[in-house]
């Protein structure tokens, strides 16, 4: 399991226990955010140099997330990135 992020603080959304008796594998790195911010944000303006908003090949449901790692995986239809969309 990769998880790439922000650190959380003090949450602890994994079950650690259930992860070390499954002898999972965890990799963890942070985004280092802050230091790309003053960088990344004039290419993400109106006009959208970088394709950003158009770079998403899906938009699914959260609960179509186990077909859509496969799709993904696959690369079937043409599938890059896909977004979930959560349940309202």
């Amino acid at each position: 399991m990769s998880i790439i992020g922000v650190d959380g603080g003090q949450t602890d959304p994994l079950p650690m226990r259930r992860l070390f008796d499954k002898q999972v594998t965890l990799r963890m790195g942070q985004a280092n955010v802050r230091r790309w911010v003053d960088d990344i944000l004039p290419l993400l303006g109106d006009d959208d140099p970088l394709g950003v908003d158009s770079f998403a090949t899906d938009h699914l449901p959260l609960e179509d997330a186990p077909d859509a790692y496969t799709m993904f995986r696959d690369k079937r239809d043409g599938a890059v990135k896909v977004v979930f969309q959560p349940a309202t």
